[in-house]
């Protein structure tokens, strides 16, 4: 299962990704992502590094005028240096545009642990249940 201190460590970078998300900063949520990640979105399929994780969050988030984005946790396994994880995802989104949806999601996590910091090696995510209005 992992050190408490491991599993405390991974809590706390699903945190400052959903903290990164809702402030709109690039960089802090950027940051969450080992260099070589990969993330699996609906739509957009695989992407892999960095610098195209970024690109494609950047398109996605300049659609939003507002984004509430709230994790509850499932299972988390550690071990020394990976780990892996699933999250149950609450989206909150307000469009530019005046459209509204929710969203329940759930990420499937792997994780690795590289100069004593935790990063997503790699996120698939999967819409569970979706609604969209306008307001």
């Amino acid at each position: 299962m992992g050190t408490v201190e491991d599993r405390l460590a991974v809590r706390e970078l699903i945190e400052a990704y959903n903290d990164a998300v809702m402030r709109f900063d690039a960089e802090a949520w950027i940051a969450n992502w080992n260099e070589d990640a990969t993330w699996r979105l609906p739509g957009l399929g695989e992407l892999t590094g960095r610098e195209a994780i970024l690109a494609a969050w950047q398109a996605a988030m300049s659609e939003f005028e507002f984004v509430g984005f709230f994790a509850s946790a499932g299972p988390l396994s550690i071990d020394t240096d990976t780990g892996a994880g699933r999250w149950f995802q609450q989206e909150f989104l307000h469009y530019r545009d005046g459209r509204r949806r929710d969203i329940t999601g759930r990420y499937e996590d792997l994780y690795v642990k590289e100069n004593g910091a935790w990063q997503f090696a790699r996120r698939d995510y999967e819409i569970l249940t979706a609604r969209e209005w306008q307001a």
